[in-house]
């Protein structure tokens, strides 16, 4: 039997040894066949030499012909138009997939046809031990709101009013799936993947997988993002709000709202009292 093929799309800008960090974990999963696909965003193809170096016939280098200018979502989508695979994993050039984590992903949407998304568990790494610690906590914390997502409505909820519980590397989707929302939105400038999986969650579901699926690497601030832009920050949430508003209606979004105060409420309940929830999801 011929085993499924994932595509993992790595945009890249001026990361040459991180990116190559990158590749070799997606060739070496098992269990899937890998194609992977590393789209350089820098106008002088900064990371061509270490690609070719790799050596391996699944890499294809794709040097852009025009740089996004800071635009990651224009970045994965023509990866996404490139990739043959059934599934696509899009993997930032810092992070690292851990050993399985495709074989883990396919297997849970193969387990679940009515998914799209498959949605792993998060290590953080890194040298500062401030950083990481920030990181652990934050993963953990987001690992116990994933588990507690049940559905596709309550997880949406979360990711539209709540800390998102996930990020970009720790996602498999069906090609299918992604390509039924439209890829990734252009003109969200910040948050692209929050606003990306929110979609395709809604859309196609989701399947929990309860296992590490990525390293993600603390204290490198994305080279295609602007740190100082908190102003863009707070547009792109209002435009991912107003995205979802015009797709599925005023009403639905007022009661994600007061769901994810009910779910803080039931809480802040819970420590009063100290139960483990005072509401029933």
């Amino acid at each position: 039997m011929t085993e499924p093929l994932v595509s993992v799309v790595i945009p890249t800008f001026r990361r040459e040894v991180m990116v190559v960090e990158a590749v070799r974990s997606a060739l070496a999963q098992t269990g899937v066949r890998v194609e992977v696909i590393v789209l350089d965003d820098s106008a002088e193809g900064s990371a061509a030499s270490a690609i070719a170096a790799v050596g391996d016939p699944r890499v294809r280098y794709v040097h852009r012909a025009v740089p996004s200018g800071g635009n990651p979502a224009l970045v994965r989508n023509e990866g996404l138009s490139l990739a043959t695979g059934e599934y696509v994993h899009f993997l930032d050039d810092d992070d690292v997939l851990c050993e399985g984590a495709l074989a883990a992903t396919v297997a849970a949407l193969v387990r679940k046809p009515s998914a799209g998304v498959a949605v792993g568990m998060v290590v953080p790494f890194g040298d500062d031990p401030v950083a990481l610690e920030h990181e652990r906590a934050y993963f953990a914390a987001a690992a116990r709101r994933l588990k507690h997502a049940r559905t596709r409505f309550t997880l949406t909820a979360t990711m539209l009013f709540d800390v998102t519980p996930l990020v970009n590397s720790e996602c498999t989707v069906r090609r299918s799936c992604a390509q039924a929302v439209g890829g990734y939105s252009p003109d969200v400038a910040r948050c692209e993947d929050v606003d990306f999986y929110l979609r395709a969650i809604r859309h196609c579901g989701f399947v929990l997988v309860d296992r590490p699926v990525v390293r993600y690497r603390t204290g490198t601030p994305s080279l295609m993002h602007s740190q100082s832009d908190e102003k863009l920050l707070v547009e792109s949430y209002d435009r991912i709000h107003r995205h979802y508003r015009r797709q599925y209606g005023v009403a639905e979004v007022t009661i994600m709202r007061l769901f994810v105060l009910a779910s803080a409420l039931g809480a802040s309940c819970a420590v009063l009292f100290g139960m483990e929830s005072c509401v029933p999801w």
